[in-house]
């Protein structure tokens, strides 16, 4: 290249690197300058294509709370739910539990769909005040308040998993023994013998919950939890008879019974479906049981708790 072409690029570079300096000090050349990128007005978020950092960036605290998968429902009244739980514990825990979470018996309270829904009692109390005779449960002649109580009672339980939905009191021996004993002579003693079927009736437990849900209602104290006891309690089934128009007697271990049809298994072990119309076929049912459902609605709270101090000392 010659010495003059070599002068001719040298002044246009040097030109060219005035020019840029000038535009660097003018603020009117300078390109406008884009405030970050953020999500939430204070996080800077880089730009697409930024090779990602080794730490990711924490978002805001916004003091918002996760919404709860269940209905979150203001405390209700601690009278109303005390009433509620001694309600439950009668006439509803020797089928649902004494912490509404199901048992033989009955299913879980808590998640069930229907509770759930329910407010005040408007949906629980249908259910109560018809029962559900086709799954085993009986109608409850319970007035609106009281119905109100038990819904308070079981809304009162926190829906989540497992351990938060637990209630357990550190001990249900709160009751007078003494007492106890004497409502048993008065209550029980008819039926029931500590030196006969009742014979080391206590010592068979390891648990009192399992026992006092046992003798409230043999059969039905509950599937349990791990590592809890279950008891193996004889209760003989329910038995009906059935007689037809033509005067036959159809008996057996009763299936089901409602408005309309009655199931039994016979004693050769045939099932049978009979239908009914009102009062047509007779229907009798035997239930060895019925006079621990007949108490259920009778019992008060003290008397539980003083019959279960009283029946853990039968060893």
């Amino acid at each position: 290249m010659s010495l003059r072409n070599k002068i001719h690029l040298a002044g246009l570079a040097a030109i060219a690197l005035i020019c840029a300096s000038a535009a660097a000090q003018d603020p009117k050349q300078s390109p406008p300058q884009k405030p970050p990128n953020t999500t939430s007005g204070n996080t800077p978020v880089p730009p697409a294509g930024a090779p990602a950092t080794t730490q990711a960036a924490q978002p805001p605290n916004t003091g918002r709370v996760r919404r709860s998968a269940y209905p979150e429902r203001p405390p209700a009244d601690p009278a109303a739910i005390n009433r509620g739980k001694a309600v439950f514990g009668v006439n509803c825990a020797f089928c649902h539990g004494s912490d509404a979470r199901g048992g033989e018996g009955g299913p879980n309270l808590i998640r069930s769909e229907l509770v759930l829904n329910d407010k005040g009692g408007e949906l629980i109390g249908q259910v109560v005040q018809n029962g559900r005779v086709d799954k085993g449960m009986p109608k409850f002649n319970l007035p609106d308040s009281t119905i109100s109580d038990i819904a308070s009672y079981i809304h009162s339980f926190k829906v989540g998993g497992y351990d938060v939905s637990r209630n357990q009191p550190p001990s249900i021996l709160v009751g007078d023994a003494k007492a106890g004993e004497a409502d048993f002579k008065t209550t029980c003693g008819g039926c029931h013998s500590l030196t006969g079927d009742l014979k080391g009736f206590g010592a068979k437990f390891s648990d009192p919950k399992i026992l006092q849900q046992t003798w409230l209602m043999p059969g039905g104290s509950g599937r349990g939890f791990p590592g809890q006891q279950t008891a193996e309690v004889h209760v003989p089934p329910a038995t009906v008879t059935v007689t037809l128009p033509d005067g036959q007697k159809v008996e057996g271990k009763l299936g089901k019974i409602d408005d309309f049809i009655v199931t039994l298994t016979d004693n050769e072990g045939n099932e049978r479906s009979i239908q009914r119309n009102g009062d047509a076929p007779k229907v009798e049912i035997h239930d060895p049981l019925q006079p621990h459902r007949e108490l259920l609605t009778k019992y008060t709270d003290k008397e539980i708790h003083d019959l279960t101090a009283f029946l853990v000392t039968v060893k």
